[in-house]
Formats: C-alpha cells, sequence, structure tokens
C-alpha cells in the first residue's frame, strides 16, 4: 500500500520531526510512505487556503483516496481507522492524507477527499496533528497485522 501525507509547513521548533521520522520509519516497513511539505501561503485568509488547496490539488490522481484532517470530521477509534484503511490496502489504492496549515483546509480540498478524519474535536496545531497522524497509522497498521502494540 502506498500512503502520502501533504502537510503545510515545516516544523520549525524541531519538537515533532523526531517522532514523525520515527513513525516513518516503523511504517516503511508495511507501507511505500511518502511526507510532502508544501509551502504556507504568503497569503492571509481564504486566499491563503485557496492557494494551498490548489497546490495540493494539483499534485493529486484521480485515483488516489484523499483524507482531510479537520476538527469538524468523523471520529474514529484506532480500530476503526484500522478497519476503513484495509479496503483501500486490499485494492491496492494510494491514500492520501492531508493537513492543512494555519488557516485549516480549503472547501475545494475537503469536497474532494472521500473521507473527512477529526483526531480530535480540539483543534490542533498542525505540526502535532502530523505526528499523531503518524502514530495512528503505525497503531492501525499493528492492528491490522495482530501485532501487539495496539493495546486496547
Amino acid at each position: 500500500m502506498k500512503l502520502t501525507v501533504f502537510s503545510v509547513g515545516k516544523d520549525r521548533s524541531g519538537l515533532f520531526a523526531p517522532g514523525v521520522a520515527e513513525y516513518a520509519r516503523r511504517l516503511s516497513h508495511v507501507a511505500k510512505l511518502e511526507l510532502v511539505e508544501l509551502t504556507e501561503s504568503k497569503r492571509s485568509g481564504a486566499a491563503a487556503k485557496a492557494a494551498e488547496a490548489q497546490a495540493l490539488l494539483g499534485k493529486l490522481k484521480p485515483t488516489d483516496v484523499l483524507v482531510a484532517l479537520d476538527e469538524r470530521g468523523k471520529a474514529f477509534t484506532s480500530v476503526q481507522l484500522a478497519k476503513w484503511l484495509e479496503q483501500p490496502q486490499s485494492q491496492g489504492r494510494h491514500v492520501v492524507f492531508v493537513i492543512g496549515g494555519d488557516e485549516g483546509l480549503d472547501e475545494a480540498v475537503r469536497a474532494r477527499a472521500q473521507l473527512t478524519l477529526a483526531l480530535s474535536a480540539m483543534t490542533l496545531p498542525h505540526r502535532l496533528a502530523r505526528l499523531v497522524l503518524m502514530e495512528q497509522l503505525y497503531r492501525a497498521f499493528t492492528i491490522l497485522r495482530g501485532e501487539p502494540y495496539h493495546k486496547g
């Protein structure tokens, strides 16, 4: 299975990058993973979201399964996420997760997404959201493989 995680902006703090790298390393044993950091728009508000959406949507293929991360999305348990990933995995589909920048995601991205997923009902900094997503993807694959990482 191929997974891509698009995120807008870079982790300039250095706090989250080591964790993201560790989960990327772990995931590389079960899926082909690509992490893509898109440049934040220099604009603000709706113009920033539109510019970032255009950059992101231009990188997608029509067959890609898009998952938009948004606090207004569906809340899954770890087991539900694993079960959701089973279908695109069994079909050999490319699943693309997208995390918006400071302004969030444009409606065009949410409209294109097959799933809008909430990692939390609370707003998370997008760099932290990337780390949480990576851990949950790793957890989902351990669930699917019956490995002991997930205990719940």
